[in-house]
C-alpha cells in the first residue's frame, strides 16, 4: 500500500513563540564562528604546515564531512530502533548533546594543538562538527514549530542573523589568535609562529559550549520539542537507507584511493598523484548528484518505503543544500588564495576581506530577519532599508574596533544597495528570493572571474551577500508538507552540508592545475542550480497544494 503524503491545511495563522525563539538562537552563533573562522585557518595551515591548495581544503573535508556522518548515523539509529530518535529525545535535549559533543571536539583540537599535528586538528574539528550535526538536525525544524510554518523560513533566517555576527567575528577573532596582531606579517615568519593561541582560543570556546549546553537545558521558556506519539509511529524507509549506505560506501571508494596518493609511494611520481585526485573527487562529486537524482525519481514514482526521500521537494532540496553550502564555503576558503594570488596580499591581510564576506551573509540574513517579527508593513519596508547598512557598519566597526584599516572596502555599500532592490522585489516569498538571489550569484561570481581589481574584489565579496538567504529559504521549500517526516527530512538536509566538504576542495584542485580566478567557475554552476531548484520546487509544492509564496 502507498505511503499517503500528508499535505497539512494552511489557514490560521499560528503565533510564534518569541521567548524559546530567542534562547535557540544562541546555538546559531557558534555554528558561524568557527565555520567562518576556518577560511582563516586554511590560508595560515598552508603557509605554516607546507600545504598546497587541495591538501589545505581538507580542514573543510574534515568539518563538512562530519555533518554528512553524523546525520547519517543519526537517521540509520532511528531505523534501527523503529521511531525518531531526536523526536523522541525531544528537539532541545538533542541540541545539549550536541554542544557537549563540541566540547569534547574543542578539547581534542587542543591536544592536537600541542602536538603540532596538522592530522590531529582535523580530527578535533570533526567532532566539534558531530555536535553541530546533531544540533542543526535539531535547531532547523525546531525553529519551523515555534511559529506558523508559512513563516518558517523568516524564523531560520532569524537564526542565520545570530549565526552570521558569529562568522563576521569570527575571521577577525581567530586571525588575531593565530597572528596576534592586524599588522601585515610575511609568509615566511607565519611558518615560526607557535600555535599556543589557538589552543587558548579553543579552551575558551569547549568552555562556551559547556556553559550554553548548561543554560539550555535548564531554560524553562524553551519547550522539550518532542514529536507527539503518532507522528513517530514505526516507518519503512529501507530504499532510502540502501541509497544513503550506497552513496557513502561509494564515496569511501572514490577517496581512498585520493588519500593514498599523499604517501610515498607517489613520492617520485607527482603527475599520477595528481590525476588520481582529480579523478577522485569528481567521481565523489557525481555519485552524490547522480545518487540523489536516482532517489527523486524513483522516491517520487514508488513512494513505498522511501520515508522521507518520497518527497521530491525534499531530495532535489537536498541537492541544493549540498551546492549552496559547497559554493558558500568554496567561495570562502579559496577567497583567502585569491587575495594572495591575484591581488598580492599575505596570509595575514586577507582577514579584513574574509570577515567582510561571512558578513555579507550578515547583512542579508538580518535583512530577512525583519520579516520574523510581528511588525507593521510600512515598518517592515523601512527596516529592509535601514538594517542593511546598519550591518554594513557592524561588519565594518568590528574590523575597525580590532584595529584594521578598512577604508579600501567602504564603497562595498553598493554591492548592498543591491541586495536591498532584491529583497523588495521578492517581499519574502521563498521560492522567488531563491531564484532571484541565484541569478545574481551566478552574475556575481562571473563578474569576479573576468574583472581584477577592486571591482573583482566586490564582486566575489557579494557572493555572501546572494549566498545569504539561500538556507533558510531551501530549508523551509525542502521541508514543506513533510508532516511527520519532517525531522527525518531535517536530518537528510544536515548530511548534505557534505557539500562544503567535497566542493571546496574541487575548486582548490582547480585552482593549482589552471588559476585562482578562473577555479571559481564552480559558484557560476552552483547558482545556476539552485536557480532551477527555485522555480521548479515552486511547481511541485502547487502540485501538493501547498504555496509559500
Amino acid at each position: 500500500m502507498d505511503t499517503i503524503i500528508d499535505t497539512p491545511k494552511m489557514d490560521k495563522m499560528q503565533s510564534t513563540n518569541y521567548s524559546a525563539l530567542s534562547t535557540l538562537t544562541t546555538v546559531f552563533f557558534f555554528w558561524g564562528f568557527i565555520a567562518s573562522g576556518n577560511s582563516v585557518f586554511i590560508p595560515f595551515c598552508k603557509e605554516y604546515f607546507g600545504l598546497d591548495q587541495f591538501q589545505s581544503q581538507l580542514i573543510d573535508f574534515a568539518f563538512y564531512g562530519a555533518y554528512y556522518l553524523g546525520a547519517l548515523a543519526l537517521f540509520l539509529i532511528s531505523s534501527s530502533k523503529g521511531r525518531d530518535v531526536v523526536g523522541s529525545w525531544g528537539y532541545k535535549k538533542t541540541i545539549v548533546i550536541g554542544l557537549l559533543f563540541s566540547a569534547l571536539g574543542a578539547g581534542a583540537m587542543i591536544v592536537s594543538v600541542f602536538s603540532n599535528v596538522f592530522s590531529g586538528m582535523l580530527l578535533g574539528l570533526f567532532i566539534v562538527a558531530l555536535g553541530f550535526s546533531l544540533q542543526q538536525t535539531s535547531a532547523n525544524p525546531f525553529m519551523i514549530i515555534l511559529g506558523d510554518e508559512r513563516t518558517g523560513s523568516t524564523r531560520i533566517t532569524l537564526g542565520g542573523a545570530v549565526n552570521s555576527f558569529g562568522t563576521t567575528i569570527g575571521p577577525l577573532v581567530i586571525a588575531m589568535a593565530l597572528f596576534g596582531t592586524t599588522e601585515a606579517i610575511s609568509d615566511d615568519l607565519i611558518k615560526s609562529l607557535e600555535l599556543n593561541q589557538v589552543s587558548i582560543l579553543y579552551g575558551c570556546v569547549g568552555l562556551l559550549f559547556l556553559v550554553v549546553a548548561l543554560l539550555f537545558k535548564m531554560s524553562k521558556n524553551v519547550p522539550d520539542g518532542k514529536i507527539i506519539e503518532e507522528e513517530t509511529e514505526k516507518t519503512s524507509e529501507k530504499k532510502a537507507i540502501t541509497t544513503l549506505l550506497v552513496i557513502t560506501g561509494l564515496l569511501i571508494i572514490c577517496f581512498a584511493p585520493v588519500f593514498y596518493s599523499y604517501s610515498e609511494r607517489f613520492s617520485g611520481n607527482p603527475k599520477e598523484a595528481e590525476q588520481i585526485r582529480i579523478i577522485g573527487w569528481l567521481a565523489g562529486l557525481f555519485v552524490v548528484v547522480i545518487g540523489l537524482i536516482v532517489a527523486f525519481f524513483k522516491g517520487s514514482k514508488e513512494k513505498t518505503n522511501w520515508g522521507a526521500m518520497q518527497y521530491p521537494q525534499l531530495t532535489l532540496g537536498m541537492l541544493a543544500i549540498f551546492i549552496y553550502v559547497g559554493v558558500e564555503v568554496a567561495i570562502g576558503s579559496n577567497l583567502g588564495e585569491y587575495l594572495k594570488r591575484n591581488q598580492g596580499m599575505s596570509a595575514s591581510e586577507i582577514s579584513p576581506y574574509i570577515s567582510m564576506y561571512w558578513g555579507s551573509l550578515m547583512i542579508g540574513r538580518w535583512t530577512g530577519a525583519v520579516a520574523a517579527f510581528d511588525l507593521s508593513q510600512k515598518m517592515k519596508t523601512l527596516l529592509r532599508f535601514i538594517v542593511p547598512f546598519i550591518a554594513f557598519g557592524v561588519v565594518l566597526g568590528a574590523g575597525y574596533l580590532i584595529g584594521y584599516d578598512l577604508s579600501h572596502l567602504h564603497w562595498y555599500f553598493i554591492c548592498v544597495a543591491i541586495q536591498i532592490v532584491a529583497f523588495y522585489l521578492t517581499n519574502d516569498k521563498p521560492a522567488l528570493t531563491l531564484g532571484v538571489f541565484g541569478i545574481l550569484g551566478v552574475l556575481a561570481v562571473a563578474i569576479g572571474i573576468l574583472s581584477s581589481g577592486t571591482i573583482a574584489i566586490y564582486a566575489l565579496l557579494s557572493g555572501g551577500l546572494f549566498c545569504s538567504i539561500m538556507w533558510p529559504c531551501i530549508f523551509s521549500l525542502a521541508l514543506g508538507g513533510l508532516g511527520k517526516y519532517q525531522t527525518q527530512g531535517s536530518a537528510f538536509l544536515v548530511m548534505m552540508i557534505l557539500g562544503g566538504a567535497i566542493i571546496p576542495p574541487l575548486q582548490g584542485k582547480f585552482a593549482d592545475i589552471f588559476t585562482i580566478q578562473s577555479s571559481f567557475i564552480v559558484g557560476i554552476v552552483c547558482f545556476t542550480y539552485l536557480t532551477f531548484y527555485a522555480f521548479y520546487v515552486k511547481k511541485i509544492l502547487n502540485k501538493q497544494g501547498l504555496s509559500f509564496e
